[in-house]
């Protein structure tokens, strides 16, 4: 099923999860000298226009990134999250929202590498023009992410973060993500998994993380957000939440101090939460 285009959704409440998050994981592993490799199963566009018909049909970043550039006072984190954000548009004004390939960039050294796999073809003609002229460090594949990993691992500097963020249109995708994890923790088991999941009315997501679980990793951290109650008719997103194998030790404190201000933030009624779980060794 290829129907998905992160477009409509870009700069909402589970983007600003998942790339705030990201953003503290990469600042992270800049602390050290040390090269690393960033792998980005699902990649999409890498860049969106929040003027094109796609951002604008139900414009999802006014109730995400807008409330944040609108924020009166932030924590440093936070702060330099939007202005990470911000340096993709022009002055004052937000025209762009960045993806998680864009995000990566970002951060990444002259001696980092960053390898890109995306299935959708209008999505990968997208991500190969905006990375275009690009240094070689950056590879971009029109692949399924999760056969593409496995020639990615382990990375030659034996340092990496590997984002996985399938659409989950296909139930079966919550099987795939516990089954690449196993596999690809047999192959590089100190990489850094960040593994993102929508908050759905079923079974699927809390099933996959119960089987993660399992896995039994030395380190990982779980954190959701939801921003209103779910849906009586058994469908819609009120939230999402990710599963990090290996995480920066400092992570859950950031996140604690970051997560009660986004729940304020992001927060669509009264049901607005926030949940973070760890086991850090």
């Amino acid at each position: 099923m290829l129907s998905y285009r992160h477009a409509f959704h870009a700069g909402n409440h589970a983007d600003i999860l998942k790339h705030y998050t990201l953003s503290i994981v990469l600042d992270y592993f800049n602390q050290k000298d040390k090269p690393y490799s960033v792998i980005d199963t699902h990649a999409g566009a890498g860049m969106y226009s929040l003027a094109d018909d796609f951002s604008q049909k139900n414009m999802e970043f006014e109730t995400g990134i807008s409330r944040l550039l609108s924020a009166q006072t932030l924590p440093k984190p936070l702060t330099q999250f939007v202005a990470m954000v911000q340096s993709f548009s022009q002055a004052e004004k937000l025209n762009f929202y960045p993806g998680s390939p864009k995000v990566s960039e970002y951060f990444l050294r002259a001696n980092d590498q960053l390898r890109l796999f995306e299935l959708h073809p209008n999505d990968y003609k997208i991500l190969v023009n905006n990375f275009k002229g690009e240094s070689t460090l950056v590879k971009v594949e029109m692949q399924n992410g999760f056969v593409g990993i496995k020639a990615c691992l382990p990375p030659p500097s034996k340092r990496g973060v590997v984002i996985i963020d399938p659409p989950y249109e296909d139930k079966q995708d919550y099987q795939y993500v516990v089954q690449s994890i196993k596999e690809s923790l047999k192959r590089f088991a100190t990489g850094t998994y960040i593994i993102w999941y929508p908050l759905i009315p079923k079974q699927e997501p809390e099933k996959m993380i119960n089987a993660l679980r399992q896995l039994k990793v030395n380190s990982w951290l779980n954190v959701s957000l939801n921003i209103t109650k779910p849906l009586g008719n058994g469908y819609g997103m009120f939230g999402s939440g990710l599963f990090i194998i290996n995480p920066p030790w400092i992570l859950p404190s950031v996140l604690e101090e970051s997560l009660p201000i986004l729940t304020k933030l992001l927060g669509q009624d009264s049901n607005a939460s926030y949940q973070i779980e760890s086991e850090i060794r």
